[in-house]
């Protein structure tokens, strides 16, 4: 029998997580180094809603990858709370990644953001170039001096700074060697293979209301919040043939869009149905009947008790 490569001598676990402006490529960047998709994405800014954390596994790891939403000037009661879950969460973890994407310009937003992440004493901060594959090798150099400038400018050192590219792939394994060294020692937490923490509802949820933002993303990207009200095993089916109920609720401010949602005789809905039910297939790994209804929650998103009820 071969030999067994040896276990290392230490083991480290922790928390990192991806801040930055909304649409930096941090849910996409997220997926890349756990290998699967955990985040839902999306070119409209503003996507990620919650703290989804990724599990990374390694012989001398385990890397709890928290994806953030976007910190930006809130014109919301929902937009505030996002806000101040982004700052609870990298007030928790051991390193914080800055997205910074390499085609758009360093602005005053991302001066903010370093000088808020510069005010966290004793945590390592590393600066991540995201999207390298949409601009010229001279761009990304001329990335990688502003950033410099940046860091220099609001007194943060940074521990690393990283060009990648998550469609591509590139330096994806580097970016996840040098998050990795600054966590400290411990053992792992979470069972080998999970990938994530965050109930099935959740994720869910997340599907359907990325498949809405597809198809509804000019008209209203951000009035759309999904609640799963359901998901149960069907009972008269057979164990090899098994077959999960789940009923969920799209939520929109105006009666307006809720037809906009819907589409002609339903077409929309329908078709939010399809390309949602096949990414839950695949996460959950059991066929799916997905029952969708939509519903009106009025002006949402700047009312306490409508957020209390969508999970905000």
């Amino acid at each position: 029998m071969p030999d067994q490569p040896a276990s290392p001598a230490t083991t480290r676990f922790g928390f990192a997580c991806f801040v930055g402006r909304p649409n930096a490529g941090k849910s996409t960047l997220t997926n890349a180094i756990v290998g699967a998709k955990v985040a839902i994405t999306s070119s409209r800014p503003q996507t990620t809603r919650h703290a989804i954390r990724g599990l990374v596994h390694r012989r001398d790891a385990q890397l709890v990858l928290v994806d953030t939403p976007g910190l930006h000037r809130p014109r919301t009661l929902l937009g505030e709370r996002l806000n101040d879950l982004v700052r609870s969460t990298w007030s928790e973890v051991d390193v914080i990644g800055i997205c910074l994407p390499c085609n758009e310009r360093i602005g005053p937003g991302d001066r903010y953001l370093v000088g808020e992440v510069a005010r966290l004493r004793r945590r390592p901060v590393v600066a991540v170039a995201t999207k390298t594959d949409t601009v010229t090798p001279g761009r990304i150099a001329q990335h990688l001096t502003a950033i410099a400038r940046v860091g220099a400018e609001t007194g943060v050192d940074f521990a690393d700074v990283v060009p990648v590219s998550a469609t591509a792939g590139d330096n994806i394994g580097l970016l996840t060697d040098l998050l990795v060294a600054q966590l400290p020692e411990g053992p792992p937490l979470y069972p080998a293979g999970d990938l994530t923490d965050e109930p099935e509802e959740t994720l869910v949820a997340e599907l359907i209301r990325e498949a809405a933002l597809e198809g509804v993303r000019d008209e209203l990207p951000h009035s759309i919040a999904v609640v799963v009200e359901e998901m149960v095993l069907r009972e008269d089916r057979p164990a090899d043939r098994p077959l999960l109920d789940v009923r969920a609720d799209v939520y929109v401010e105006r009666d307006s869009q809720k037809g906009i949602v819907i589409g002609h005789r339903g077409a929309r809905l329908k078709q939010i149905g399809v390309d949602s039910r096949g990414q839950i297939e695949r996460i959950l790994g059991t066929p799916v009947y997905l029952d969708l209804h939509v519903k009106v929650a009025k002006d949402w998103q700047r009312n306490p008790r409508q957020l209390r009820r969508l999970g905000f």
